[in-house]
This record gives C-alpha cells, structure tokens and sequence, in this order.
C-alpha cells in the first residue's frame, strides 16, 4: 500500500503533475487514507456525483466553497471559487508513522507575510460589530475573519509567479508532514489537490456526518490557548467556569440544534460537553445526533454553514458578513465532504468544517484565513489574540511567524452527558480522547457536568414520542410564520411533542396559506428593531398581528413576534441599554419562577402590571427593576420575549403547553374540539 504513496511522492518530486489526490487521517485514526481521482466540479450541492463503489469507501471528496450559501439564498460575495471534487478511483490507507517517514520535509521559504487586515483595523471592526450588529439586534454572534498572506519562494530564489504546481505541492507536503507529528486533537489532518489548488490543515472541527442513518454535528466554542504547555489544573478549572466561555458554547449548541431540527426526525440530541485539545489550543464541545433521511448532499445543503463560523442567526449573519467582507470568503467556513456508500447501501458523509488550514494556489500565494466569535462579552484586543492564536499551529507548519507575543487572555473559537440516542459503538469525535490534562480530575468532570445543569432537559434526554404530549392540543393546527430566525424548527418540535400539527411559512411568502384556517397562529422570532419603519419584514409581522387581534384569532409571539405584538397593543419597545443575547435568567411568571433563556437586544416596558387596551385587558409579566416585559397574555393572545424552545430554557416546554392551552380553552374552534 504504500507503494501508492511513493508513486505520488515520486511524482511531485520529478515535477509531474500526480493528478487530483487527498491525504486524510481523520480523528485520531492510525492511518492516513489516500484518495486519487478524477477532477469533477458542480454548480449544486445536488449535483456532486455518488457514484456506487465499494462499500465502507470514499466514493467523492467534495470541496465545498463559502459562496455555495447561495443555494440557502443567503446574502453573500460572489467571489467565484468552484465546487471542486475528486471522484475517487484509488483508495489505499497508510500507517500514520510511514507516511510521516516518507512525507517531505523540505523547509518552506516565503517572502513576506502578514495579515490583510492590521491589528488595530480588525480591531475597529470587531467593535462596530459589537455597537452596530449586536447592540441593533441583528444578531446574537458573528464571525468575522481575517487572512494571512504570504508568497512561496522556489528552493532556487527563482521568483514567485514561477514557483508552479511542484513547489506548491512540496509545500503543503511539508506542512501536513509537521501537522501529522506536531499537531493534536484534530478532526481532520489533511492535504487536498484538486488540480487547481492545494488545502493543507487540521480542523478540529466535524460539521455534519451520517453513518448508519444517524446525523451527528459537533458545535465547538471556547478557547483555552496553553503555547508554552500544558495548563495547569486551576487554569483549566478557570476556563470551564468562565462566563462567557460558557454562554459562548450555549448560543453555537443553540444554533446547530437549529439546523438539527431540519435533518433528523425528532432533533437532535445533546451529547456532552467534552474537552478537546490541540497542540496549542483547547476546546469545549458537545455532540449532537439525530435520525436522518435525507440525501447526504441535501444534508448538506440543510447546515450551510456552522455557526461557529457564521453566527447566528445564520440568515442576518451572512448579511453581516457580506458587508463586513467585501472580498469574500473563497473556502474559509465551507467544508470538505466524503461521501460514500456502506455496506447495506446507504448513503454516507463525512464533513469538516474547513478551518485552521492554509490554501496554497499553483502560483505560490499562501493563504490562511482565521476568524473570531464576536459575542456581547468580546473585546477588540481579545479577539485580536484570538485569531493570531488560531493561525499560529498552521502558520508553524509553513515555517511562518503568525505575528506579536499573544496576550494571555482568552475569547471565542472560529471554529470552537446525555444519551441515549443509540449512538454506534466508538462513536468518534466526542472528544473523550482528546482529553485536557486533566480530564479524570472529579473537579474537572463536576464542571463540565455542571454545564448542563442549565440546560432543557427535552434536549438533553433520548425523545420517546407522546411522553410529553397534552390531551388539551392534541391535532390543534398551529401555523408559525417564520421571522428569518430557524429557531422555529427547534419550536416545532416542541409542538409538535405537545400534540400539536404544525405547519410553517416564511414571513415573505405569507400570502401563499390563510392564517385564518390555523386554531393558533405563531408570529415567530427573528433579528432585527422590531419598530423599524422601513424594513419589509417588521412590516409584514404588523400586518400579520393586526389581522389576527381583529379578527380575535389566538396568537403567541415569541421573541421578535412579542416585540411587534406589545407595539400593537400600546407598549413602548425600545433597544436596551446592554443586549441580552444568549443570557439565561429566572423569571417571576406570573407567580411562577421559570428559567428561560433571552436572544434579544430590544424589550417592550410598562410600569404597570396590567393594562387595558382595545383588544382586552392584558397581564404583564415585568422585570422588577426597569419594566421590561418579559410576558404578556390577553384574552385571545400572548406573547413571550424569552425563546421556550431554546436550550437555555428549561422551564420552556411547561411555559409553552401553560400558554397555548390558556388560548385553546378560550379560543378553540368547534370544528377542532
């Protein structure tokens, strides 16, 4: 078998072009695969061939680009790079010692280096993306990013423009050698040519996989970075109980259970938190894992693209990226993808996300794109360090400087217990192996168990259909009108394990049903100021509301939903003072304390715990100290601020089934009785 190897070594060495190829050792494995192939490219995610092949191998490697969002329909920089893919022909495995033997490793020289964007400019933006985006609503995290760039130079000095395709490829040879020996933790270790270009790195972060029909994906946040060792247990004690660290981790897990929600039957399911770690860096990380029955390729199409490396939510984040990154992306956030066939036929994926990894193109530019999770707790300097901490293992791999000392502080990943699901034996990329220093310390494993003390245990737990269901909302026919906020999936599922059928439209295409048909109409969250004159969406939502409170048709609002409603009714919103985005907090519902978790950055207030209005008299649930609305009921209507659905509420599916039995005991239809 590793005669293949060597044919291709040979090959780069002579300065013969060996064809599309990938060497790939994949979460720890003690093999390297090597894949040859031929070159194919495709427009859409649907059209990446899977051609039929020997069960339990590759038979396509795709290597997906940012700009294929556009197939969500998402705001984007069209900036042109293809869909590529290598349609596999030859498939061998090498033992991970062998192939760091015969690797080369011939130093990398390069002339200059530096990132795009300076220091103090990305710190400029990371800020008036905390002001402007955060502090508007238009989001609870983003993810901007930054590259660094420099130039091949040939062993000869000969100059750049004639470095060419064997130069090019010794390099990243190079660097994926010191990557196997040096580097940790990683869900992929990988070199891919695909005749155009060579992308050379180690994720340490999986997507999305299927495997004998269970979707699983692995939201990572926090970082820990140790590059002078390892840290020590009170360090490690520090990161886990570190605030932001924590709710960091809980928006992405929100975020993913999100897309969850749309490729596996009933959700997904929590496994976790676990620790990861790298060489220089550690991770927090859960698990999540779902029934799927989707084409792989529509699975893929379904996630585009991780919030860990987008935001959330991911509609307004692309918008937020493509203003904030006129040049685009190219393969920074896209994902490899290798799909297969088992033995029973079924379709397989394997994806990770294409982070902490260098595009080197047959001109001899380097590239190495990293970003920073700006949340409500980031600073500029923060997450300044963090993108020169994210290069740094990469960039020692090409034998570059990745910039300044790094200061010691700590901010969010570009990247980065429960059971139950059925999860096969050796299930990989949990982490467990990857383990911290620490891992068996009962300290260690208190912390990380704390964690999901928070948490909504219907996420948490193995779902057995009808447990949680109520007689009352049995078949009750709920329509939900989607705000450009996928938190409604998650919602539906909530529903839907209540009793009810739920049907769900998006706010522009609200003219294609009724709403009057539905015994319960859902105006649903999303981003943005709820009292902005201008923007369509908030004008459709008002339009939805004023119909369904004159019509008298039960109506919940949740979220951006709530805002527009209490507008309607007479309340004052207005931005508060610091957003409440990704933060858990008990409530006084109406008499009732209740754990819920908060996306927003605007509130409703009244000074009053009830008011009269035209469509009834309405009961407020307040905030003690500046009036902010946290919950309204009318006689045919309620609204909620706090998202029921999310992970940080565990109290959410009680508020939920008290909320719409109130409304159906008034309201409900004869017909539907």
């Amino acid at each position: 078998m590793t005669d293949h190897l060597s044919s291709l070594l040979r090959a780069v060495h002579d300065g013969v072009d060996p064809g599309p190829f990938a060497l790939l050792r994949r979460d720890g494995a003690d093999v390297v695969e090597l894949l040859r192939g031929t070159p194919h490219r495709a427009d859409r995610l649907a059209d990446i061939p899977l051609p039929a092949g020997p069960a339990n191998q590759p038979a396509t490697l795709a290597v997906v680009p940012y700009r294929q969002i556009a197939e969500r329909r998402f705001a984007h920089v069209d900036d042109g790079l293809p869909l590529e893919c290598i349609r596999v022909s030859t498939y061998r495995q090498v033992p991970v010692a062998t192939a760091v033997r015969d690797l080369p490793g011939t130093p990398v020289t390069t002339d200059g280096g530096g990132f795009d964007i300076a220091d103090d400019e990305y710190a400029d933006l990371v800020a008036q993306v905390l002001r402007d985006e955060i502090g508007n609503g238009a989001g609870a995290n983003f993810v901007l990013h930054r590259t660094y760039r420099a130039r091949l130079v040939a062993p000869d000095g000969s100059a750049a423009d004639r470095v060419g395709r064997s130069a090019a490829l010794v390099a990243g040879l190079s660097a994926l050698r010191r990557l196997l020996r040096d580097e940790r933790g990683a869900y992929w270790t990988f070199l891919v040519y695909t005749g155009e270009r060579v992308l050379v790195g180690a994720t340490p972060e999986r997507h999305v996989s299927v495997s004998d029909g269970l979707a699983m994906m692995n939201p990572i946040s926090g970082t820990l970075r140790h590059p002078q060792g390892e840290p020590d247990l009170a360090t490690v004690l520090s990161f886990l109980d570190d605030p932001k660290e924590v709710e960091e981790l809980y928006m992405v897990l929100d975020e993913e259970l999100k897309m969850m929600a749309t490729v596996a039957e009933h959700g997904g399911q929590v496994i976790g938190p676990y620790l990861k770690r790298m060489s220089r860096l550690s991770h927090t990380e859960y698990l999540l894992a779902g029934r799927n029955c989707h084409d792989v390729r529509e699975v893929l199409r379904q996630t585009m693209f991780a919030p860990t490396v987008t935001g959330s939510p991911i509609e307004s984040a692309c918008r937020v990226i493509a203003r904030y990154s006129p040049g685009g992306r190219r393969y920074y956030a896209g994902v490899l993808a290798l799909l297969g066939h088992d033995s029973d036929g079924a379709q397989t994926l394997d994806a990770p996300i294409l982070i902490r990894a260098a595009e080197i193109d047959l001109t001899g530019e380097i590239r190495v794109p990293v970003g920073a999770t700006l949340v409500r707790h980031s600073t500029p300097s923060g997450e300044v360090a963090e993108t020169h901490a994210k290069a740094s293992a990469v960039l020692a791999s090409l034998g570059l400087a990745s910039g300044p000392a790094m200061p010691s502080d700590r901010s969010a990943t570009d990247g980065p217990a429960g059971g139950g699901i059925g999860l096969p034996a050796g299930t990989p990329g949990t982490g467990v192996a990857a383990a911290l220093a620490h891992p068996e310390h009962p300290a260690v494993v208190r912390a990380l168990a704390a964690r999901n003390d928070r948490l909504a245990r219907f996420w948490l737990e193995q779902r057995v259909p009808g447990a949680v269901a109520e007689s009352r909302l049995t078949g009750l026919d709920v329509l939900m009108v989607d705000a450009e906020d996928s938190f409604t999936g998650m919602l539906a599922h909530l529903l839907r394990a209540l009793g009810a059928a739920v049907r769900q439209v998006r706010w522009d295409r609200i003219a294609t049903v009724d709403p009057a048909t539905a015994d319960v109409l859902v105006a649903g969250p999303g981003p943005g100021d709820p009292t902005g004159p201008a923007q369509p969406r908030m004008a459709v939502l008002r339009r939805v509301v004023d119909v369904a409170l004159h019509r008298g048709q039960p109506l919940l609002g949740i979220c951006l939903g709530h805002q527009v409603l209490a507008d309607r009714l007479g309340l004052a919103v207005t931005r508060r003072p610091l957003p409440s985005q990704g933060l858990q907090r008990e409530i006084d519902f109406f008499g009732v304390p209740r754990r819920v978790g908060f996306y927003s950055s605007f509130t409703a207030s009244c000074g009053t715990a009830s008011l009269s209005t035209a469509y009834g008299r309405v009961r407020l649930c307040r905030d003690g100290t500046d009036g902010a609305v946290h919950a309204l009921v009318g006689p045919r209507f309620a609204g909620v601020q706090f998202h029921p659905e999310s992970v940080l509420s565990p109290d959410g599916l009680d508020v939920l089934r008290e909320l719409l039995v109130g409304l159906v005991a008034v309201n409900r239809r004869p017909d539907r009785v």
